[in-house]
């Protein structure tokens, strides 16, 4: 059979599998994958300074939990090298597969973990090690679950089908501030002592609904078609090494102001701003479900006037509302924390996240896509996602104004600005 024969048979079997089944497959499993993730920053906003790192004052607390949030995301590059390697060398489906156990397995064994009232020292020690675990097998989630939606799509809809995967990160943003509200209803003394893990017990479930999903998914045409080399790794560097350094900081005006206000500003505005943490968790909950509309919407205008051009305007937009971000939240008016919601986590988000599938992926080769989008991506996680409420909250003790925080997000964007417009010409017609 001639190699024009096979790419015909291949395109024909392609049509039979619809872009927008693989999509949403990737979108549920993505959405319960973030969920496992972001239950942890959850509950190092609300019960883990106490639970784990009693022995510290409340500032010190705080930033300890903070801390043990973002190791998660030292870990991500290595699941991002091992997940892109083998979901290169041997499918993307079965890597989708695993990272999706991991996860789960480490969100229910921290539903389940002593606390230091109870093992001392050891309780925060298993707690790193099991949110290393999460870091390294959501390390290999996103790139497997983007790319099976942007290879399963046609050229001029790879922004719109890669967007739905991102739409899971605000998901599983919604599924797990809903579930830490819900616990938040019990008495305190109840919160503490259990009621805190049955949002993590929980995953065991979604888990089951999410290996069901993923189970339906084929391989995409342009996996099967390419020519992969051994070590995907080296041959990324060697080939790709300036689209990694580009996808690696063009990330920095969605991650750094996403997390400071999904995670950061759970402390801020109780502590702060004097807003109770349950109408921060609403407000962030309703900013979330439009956003899980936005990115999808933006993403059609990316495949209309071009990603690159998209993400360049996010991040002049969000560059723009920092400042107005904290000015209504510090009014402590539930109206103006949701506009601020609204703001920075709804519209700066979307502008600045949507269209980054579709364009990280069009910086590759299949040959080693996986592995380059992958090492992207994490690496800019673990310097702009993790460090970023961290950060925010030593900044803020620092200098005592949240304005330092406003000018951290301004730096992000014009670092984002700057990388993109050094992509390489490969990206540059999209």
């Amino acid at each position: 059979m001639t190699l024009e024969v096979v790419v015909v048979v291949e395109q024909q079997q392609a049509t039979r599998v619809r872009p927008a089944r693989v999509a949403f497959a990737s979108f549920i499993g993505t959405a319960i994958e973030w969920y496992d993730f972001f239950l942890f920053g959850s509950a190092a906003t609300l019960v883990f300074n106490a639970q784990f790192f009693p022995t510290l004052n409340p500032l010190a607390g705080t930033l300890a939990a903070f801390a043990t949030f973002g190791v998660a995301f030292v870990a991500r590059p290595l699941g991002g090298i091992v997940f892109g390697h083998f979901g290169d060398r041997i499918g993307r489906k079965r890597m989708l597969f695993l990272s999706l156990l991991l996860m789960g397995g480490g969100t229910v064994a921290i539903g389940l973990l002593p606390t230091y009232g109870q093992i001392g020292v050891a309780a925060p020690v298993l707690l790193v090690l099991v949110r290393l675990l999460q870091g390294f097998a959501v390390g290999g989630e996103w790139g497997g679950a983007v790319l099976m939606a942007v290879e399963h799509a046609p050229p001029h809809r790879r922004a719109f089908y890669g967007s739905w995967p991102q739409a899971g990160v605000p998901a599983g943003l919604v599924l797990s501030a809903s579930a830490f509200l819900a616990v938040q209803q019990l008495p305190k003394d109840q919160l503490l002592s259990w009621g805190w893990r049955l949002p993590f017990l929980a995953s065991a479930v979604l888990i089951l609904v999410g290996l069901y999903v993923r189970s339906r998914l084929e391989e995409s045409p342009e996996f099967k078609r390419a020519d992969v080399p051994a070590f995907p790794l080296k041959d990324t560097l060697r080939r790709s090494l300036r689209a990694v350094l580009v996808g690696i900081f063009a990330q920095a005006s969605a991650n750094i102001p996403f997390y400071i206000a999904s995670v950061f500003v759970l402390s801020y505005g109780p502590n702060e701003a004097g807003v109770s943490r349950g109408t921060v968790l609403m407000c962030l909950i309703v900013a979330s479900l439009v956003d899980i509309a936005a990115v999808p919407l933006v993403a059609i205008l990316a495949d209309r006037i071009g990603r690159r051009k998209v993400l360049l305007g996010g991040a002049v937009y969000s560059a723009a509302v920092s400042f107005p971000f904290f000015w209504l939240l510090d009014t402590g008016a539930p109206a103006a924390v949701l506009l601020a919601m609204f703001l920075l986590a709804t519209l700066g988000h979307a502008s600045t996240y949507s269209a980054m599938a579709g364009f990280l992926a069009e910086l590759f080769g299949a040959e080693h896509r996986y592995t380059g989008v992958s090492v992207a991506y994490q690496v800019g996680g673990l310097i702009t996602s993790g460090p970023a409420p961290f950060i925010a909250a030593a900044l803020f003790a620092g200098f005592g104004g949240s304005w330092v925080i406003a000018l951290y997000i301004v730096v992000a964007c014009a670092i984002t600005f700057t990388a993109l417009l050094l992509a390489p010409r490969r990206s540059r017609p999209h």
